[in-house]
């Protein structure tokens, strides 16, 4: 495939960190993979060729060896993650057999949890608009996107809710580095933060293993006693699910009530027919992708898309760009509601790695739109304070998105 690539880019501009769907369809259009200067990154950014990396993973692994970090003079610089080969990769960063085995443990007990959680979501979210909905304004982000997630991790995982606060904090503060937008006091910080959310599960874990109850503590903790985990694992996964199980309930819960907030037509429409509410949130989760992409990486000296490359080197495949992609969706950048096959996007990703909590992240979200919807005539925008974006090339969230709402 012959390619005419785009002149240098910088994936860190504020410009494409906030509004990265111009860049994309750049990219798709010139060079869907594209070297990132400097680097041996490659962004993917075509539906085809994202879906055909995900089908090769004897080629492109999931195991995440390395991220990119902005630097102030020069190319981004790749930080490592795998340790010169030793690190161990759990759940969304292992493969298989190793990654089923993980899932094998997990998926029952959330699908198990995700039937009998409606009641306690309500719950939740009515305590959330309780104690943040003050004078006809909220800001959804901070009270009840980034919160609803992490409580109900936290109660699958078998945590105390006192103990969310700091959950939340260690989560965002940890995974910022996969975001690549981090000043030197930022690293530090998500280094601490990794750390501190390591030594707390690992704690917690250990007393758990004691006396296991029926949580996820409990099932992980009855696996190590069998042989089939180490401790080590055990806790790595807890870090995962704590560190990324709340982005992108996060993500959607915000993004989907942004795009509301700015279109009233639309929010009627779902007030009359709720049973559209599902179909919006498919839409929702196409347009604003809460995860932008995930890491792969290359095995053994290869090509994808007529572009050689080599082994070691690293992908960035992008959800956010390949939902976009118009030779999937026609007229892909509006929101149809009537779209036919609109919820085969990529958002949760796709095949043996299709996210383990997706069911959970749409059940968050439907009971909290539905709950905004119910409990207001209207909701918008602030015109002197509007939204702000997570700064990352990783995820797609709002840092504040604050509502006037009557």
């Amino acid at each position: 495939m012959t390619q005419t690539a785009p002149d240098a880019i910088d994936i860190f501009d504020p410009v494409h960190l906030d509004n990265p769907y111009p860049l994309y369809h750049r990219l798709r259009e010139r060079s869907p993979v594209y070297r990132i200067p400097g680097t041996d990154f490659h962004l993917v950014t075509s539906w085809d060729l994202v879906a055909e990396a995900i089908g090769r993973p004897d080629a492109f692994s999931s195991n995440l060896t390395g991220v990119l970090l902005r630097q102030s003079d020069g190319p981004p610089a790749t930080f490592d993650m795998d340790g010169g080969g030793q690190a161990v990769h759990v759940l969304a960063t292992a493969d298989d057999p190793t990654h089923l085995a993980h899932r094998k443990l997990v998926q029952p007990l959330l699908a198990k949890r995700i039937r009998g959680l409606g009641p306690t979501v309500r719950e939740l979210v009515d305590s959330l608009w309780s104690a943040h909905a003050r004078d006809g304004r909220i800001d959804w982000a901070t009270a009840v996107a980034d919160r609803l997630p992490l409580a109900l991790v936290a109660d699958i995982i078998g945590l105390p809710n006192a103990d969310v606060p700091r959950l939340l904090d260690w989560a965002y503060d940890s995974t910022e580095m996969l975001g690549g937008v981090v000043d030197s006091d930022g690293f530090g910080r998500s280094v601490t933060a990794a750390a501190e959310l390591t030594g707390y599960l690992y704690t917690t874990f250990k007393t758990a293993e004691a006396n296991p109850g029926d949580d996820l503590l409990g099932v992980l903790a009855r696996a190590c006693a069998a042989g089939t985990l180490t401790d080590t694992v055990a806790v790595l996964v807890l870090v995962q699910l704590v560190g990324a199980g709340g982005e992108s309930s996060a993500g959607l819960i915000a993004n989907a009530v942004r795009i509301l907030a700015e279109n009233p037509e639309l929010q009627a429409e779902l007030r009359r027919e709720p049973a559209l509410l599902p179909a919006f949130l498919d839409e929702a989760l196409r347009l604003e992708s809460p995860f932008r992409g995930h890491h792969r990486h290359v095995t053994a000296d290869t090509t994808l898309g007529g572009v050689e490359l080599a082994a070691g080197s690293h992908l960035l495949l992008s959800w956010g760009a390949a939902n976009r992609d118009p030779a999937r969706f026609d007229d892909p950048d509006t929101l149809d509601l009537d779209r036919r096959g609109g919820a085969n996007n990529l958002a949760f990703g796709r095949g043996v790695h299709f996210c383990v909590g997706s069911a959970l992240a749409k059940l968050e979200a439907t009971t909290a739109l539905t709950a905004l919807l119910d409990r207001t005539s209207t909701f918008t925008l602030v015109d002197d304070a509007p939204p702000q974006w997570f700064p990352s090339i990783f995820v797609r969230r709002h840092h504040r998105l604050p509502l006037r709402i009557a």
